[in-house]
Parts: C-alpha cells; structure tokens; sequence
C-alpha cells in the first residue's frame, strides 16, 4: 500500500466530489461519515446543543494539504466564510516541506481555575491558610472527577495571587487542572465550586469567596511551531527582508498588531471550529496572551544565517478531542478523524502549525502583490454568484472582473448579460 500523503498536488482544481474521495480514503471515513460531511448537522441534533433552535448557519469546510508536521502529513479540515485562507495555508505548507515541514511542542494541557476573594482584610494569612491546606483543597477538588484522575489527570497544584483594584485588596487562587485530552472548562469549574468551603474557611473572616471560573488565558497550555521557509521559494532573499520588516512593523504599531494576529487567527480558529472546540476561547486566550507585556505579535520572524526566513509561533491552545461538541457534533468527529490526531496536545500543535502557516501566506501577499489581488480573485466568484451566474459563466465573470480590477456587482451583472448575449448570437 503507497504511503499516505498530504501533497497534493492541483488538489484545488479537482471536482468536490473528487477532493471528499481523497479525503475519504486518506483518513479511512466511512461512507456514513461522508453521508454527514455533505448534509450537515440535523436540527435534533442541534435542539440539544444550544437553546431555543430554529435551524443551522453553515460554513464552507475546506481542506488545507501538503502539511508535514513533525513529521507526519495532515489534511486539514477549515470552517471559515473568507476565500484564499485555505488557500494561503496550503501553499505555504508546501514551501515548508522542502525544509523538513514544521516541528512543534506543546506544554502539558494544565487549565487553570479562579477563586475570587473579595473584602480582603488580611492577605497573607488567607495565602498562608490556603498553603498549609493544599494537599486537603487538591484531595477534595480530584474527588469530584476520578476518570480524569486515573487518566492521569486532575488538579496537580495550587497557586494564590494577591490584587489591588478599585474595589479593595482581593486574594485569587489558582486551581491547576490537568485536563488530558478534554479542553477541560466543566472539569475545572466543578473543582473550583467543589473547594469553596476549605477555601471560605481558610479566609477565617477575613474575606469572602466571589467568583470561581476557568480561565482562558491557558499560560501553563503553550503551544509552539516552527518552520523555514527557503529564499528561494519565497521569491528572493529581499522578500525574506520585507517579511522582517513587516514583522518589525507589527512588534511597534498595535494598530497593524491587531491585523497581523487577525490574520494568524484566520487559519487558527477555522481548524477550531471545523474540530468543534471553542473558537471563543481560544481567540480570547490568543489575544490576552499577545497583550502580557504590550500587545504584540503571535508569530514571530527572522532571517538566519543562510538567509532563510525562520517563524515561530507560540501561544495558549486550549483544545481537546473529548467532550463538548467534539463528541456531540458528528461533523466535528469526522474532521477530527480526518486529522489523525491521537492527543490533545498532538491537535494543538497542528493549529499552531497553522496559524504559523496562515500568517506567513498573508505577510508575503502584502509585501509583494498586495493582500487584494489574491481575496479578490477568489471573491469575485462570490459576486457572479451573486450576480446570478452559474456553471462556468461562474468562472468567466468572475475572470473578467479580475482583469479589469473591477469586483462589483453591478459589473458582474453587465459582464453576465454580455456573455449570454453572445451565446445567442
């Protein structure tokens, strides 16, 4: 049997139906998990997910080739409405399979859960208190979930920090969680309610138990990747240099900040949510992270000494493949499956991957041809559509309007009624 590969090669010019038979065999599906893939989430299905459901919002589900990770390939389910993401991803993953592909490394999947102390009086005899009684706040948080804990998990340490805010002196705790292969948000919340009492105790009147709630600022769940990418599939060791310093201009200006880690986000939160995880989380996680010391970029770049371009990123991923609508959504275990992934943290390290990926196809767009040559041609299919062109009227409107630089609808329209004219001529 030939060794399965993620490089495919005019993957994109194939039928859909000819990529889901690629997949298909690529990932072993079976022809009930191709049933669901093409209809999509029933409405029973979906009554018990949310409240108050009167139908579905779809998105396109692409699928991002030719990535070697840590060896391995990937095909890579991506949810999202934006053209060229997909795309972008795929192709910058085929100029990192000449360099050996991306490596990457995850921390151990450790959330952490916060107690809220408020009318703080005295600060460090709570901390002391809540020290000397770890072991007996640990015991009583990992009775309230035993299967996480023979996995392995559970709640392995206790961390307290002491806060000044406009509303008093507060003492927060820290519950760290090992979460295993759950993205673990109603293991941690149950063991940081559960341990309310020892911790009221332990605040002997001198401050009072608020809030206990995860949070997504996962700082212990790091995920990072790595990758070179050669000169000369870049397009020249000046375009090396102008990604540098397109890098530069995003480590001083929060203003481009924002859109460079928007744009890491774009390949991120699409593999989030074809995998039914919490793209919320993870973007808020994201985010916060980027802000510790100044709000900088996720992803960072270098030219080394071969003149190559160097990329990491690195930043919290709090992902699982167990639990939540990984397990109830049947679209969201058929991706998973088309991934391959065996861990949490192997799931982690494929977004990193390409999130790096996602913002390096776009940083190269914007300092060689411009971010809209790229989007609009894609987009411009979106407009004949819209224009009500169909089969490959589809395709030639669309193409015209690119040449011209001129997607619009009411061009659309005009280059439609011209080419059907003269189809009756």
């Amino acid at each position: 049997m030939p060794e399965k590969t993620s490089a495919l090669s005019g993957f994109y010019k194939l039928t859909s139906e000819e990529r889901l038979r690629i997949v298909k065999d690529f990932a072993d599906l079976t022809d009930e998990e191709i049933s669901i893939m093409n209809s999509g989430l029933g409405l029973e299905q979906a009554d018990r997910m949310i409240e108050n459901v009167i139908g579905m919002v779809s998105l396109p589900l692409g699928v991002a080739t030719n990535f070697l990770i840590d060896g391995k390939d990937y095909l890579i389910p991506m949810a999202l409405e934006e053209p060229s993401v997909v795309a972008a991803a795929s192709n910058i993953a085929k100029m990192a399979r000449a360099k050996g592909g991306f490596v990457t490394s995850c921390d151990e999947p450790i959330m952490i859960g916060q107690i809220q102390i408020v009318d703080v009086t005295n600060p460090g005899m709570i901390e002391q208190n809540i020290l000397d009684r770890k072991q007996e706040i640990l015991e009583l948080a990992n009775r309230q979930d035993s299967m996480l804990v023979g996995l392995g998990g559970g709640a392995k340490e206790i961390e307290t920090r002491v806060l000044e805010t406009g509303e008093g002196t507060m003492v927060i705790v820290h519950l760290l969680v090992d979460t295993r292969d759950a993205m673990g948000a109603n293991a941690v919340n149950t063991m940081a309610e559960a341990i309310t009492p020892i911790i009221t105790e332990c605040c002997a009147g001198n401050g009072r138990v608020l809030m206990r709630i995860i949070s997504n600022l996962a700082t212990h769940r790091l995920s990072r990747a790595h990758a070179v990418f050669g000169k000369e599939m870049l397009g020249g060791e000046n375009i090396v240099d102008d990604i540098v310093k397109a890098y530069a201009f995003a480590c001083s200006d929060p203003y481009r900040c924002a859109t460079y880690n928007k744009g890491v986000m774009n390949g991120i939160d699409a593999v989030v949510l074809a995998t039914g995880n919490d793209f919320r989380a993870v973007e808020a996680g994201a985010h916060a992270y980027a802000a510790m010391s100044g709000y900088k970029p996720i992803v960072s770049w270098k030219k080394n000494v071969d003149g190559d371009l160097d990329g990491e990123i690195e930043l919290p991923m709090a992902v699982g493949i167990i639990g939540g609508a990984t397990s109830s959504n049947p679209i969201a275990r058929t991706a998973l499956k088309i991934i391959g992934v065996a861990t949490a943290r192997e799931l982690a390290g494929v977004i990193s991957a390409v999130g790096l990926a996602q913002n390096l196809g776009a940083l190269r767009a914007l300092v060689t041809e411009g971010i809209q040559r790229g989007h609009m041609s894609l987009h411009a299919r979106n407009i004949a559509i819209l224009a009500g062109a169909d089969g490959d009227l589809i395709d030639r409107v669309a193409a015209i309007m690119v040449k011209e630089g001129m997607v619009r609808p009411a061009r659309a329209k005009e280059i439609l009624e011209e080419l059907r004219a003269q189809a009756q001529e």
